[in-house]
């Protein structure tokens, strides 16, 4: 093991944000055909859903944070909003067809002012942020006092067979789907990476303690995924 490995053998620091960089400028190309498969198209139901939960006026401003190819941005805008997106891969940035407003940057370092925005989105991405504390601080600095953030996350189911068949689909049959469609290093790091993501409670305290008020929590479809929503802290402006 050395310095930027964990215990299990994930990257950390500058040495995570590195491969993170380059995975996803690598497997941009093919990176929305592939989600399609790996879920089974669930994820444009659960891209909506998450959208909605923002519970904003049409034409309000929405940050989409580590925006990739642009699916939840472009489901943001179908619902009336007006979008940015961010995204650590310029890779990522140059696959998205529609090519929205965006901007290349760590999401620990947004280059927006503070309380620019009325909402922001974060989908499938805490786990591959190096610094999560700092990316939900940086999120609630963007956002103006009674904003609101959704975060769209992979999950675990609870328990019985959903739980069974999500492990053997996750962890063997995505990889296999990836490696085979895009790149397989990249697809056999993505089981692994849920290891990154803090449990229920570290998250809500993680997101409590960097100005957001009203967490909740709920799982997508049995499980399969997750959606964190909070509300930003102070009187609406």
């Amino acid at each position: 093991m050395t310095a930027s490995l964990t215990s299990g053998g994930l990257p950390v620091g500058e040495e995570k944000t590195r491969r993170v960089r380059e995975m996803f400028d690598t497997i941009a190309p093919r990176y929305q055909m592939v989600n399609r498969l790996m879920t089974l198209g669930l994820d444009a139901r659960w891209r909506r859903r998450t959208v909605r939960s923002l519970g904003l006026p049409a034409s309000s401003t929405v940050l989409d944070v580590a925006t990739g190819t642009g699916d939840l941005a472009a489901e943001a805008r179908r619902q009336g909003h007006c979008v940015v997106g961010v995204d650590l891969s310029i890779g990522m940035l140059a696959a998205d067809r529609d090519k929205p407003a965006a901007a290349q940057c760590d999401a620990a370092a947004l280059p927006l002012s503070d309380r620019a925005v009325d909402g922001v989105l974060c989908g499938y991405a805490l786990r591959n942020f190096t610094d999560l504390r700092a990316c939900l601080a940086e999120m609630a600095r963007v956002l103006r006092p009674g904003g609101r953030v959704a975060l769209l996350e992979v999950s675990e189911p609870p328990g019985g067979l959903t739980r069974m068949g999500f492990e053997i689909w996750f962890n063997r049959v995505v990889p296999l789907i990836g490696g085979t469609i895009s790149d397989r290093d990249a697809y056999q790091y993505l089981p692994k990476s849920v290891a990154y993501l803090p449990g229920t409670d570290e998250l809500r305290a993680m997101l409590r303690d960097v100005g957001f008020s009203g967490v909740n929590r709920q799982l997508l479809s049995g499980g399969l995924s997750q959606l964190v929503t909070a509300t930003r802290k102070g009187a609406p402006s």
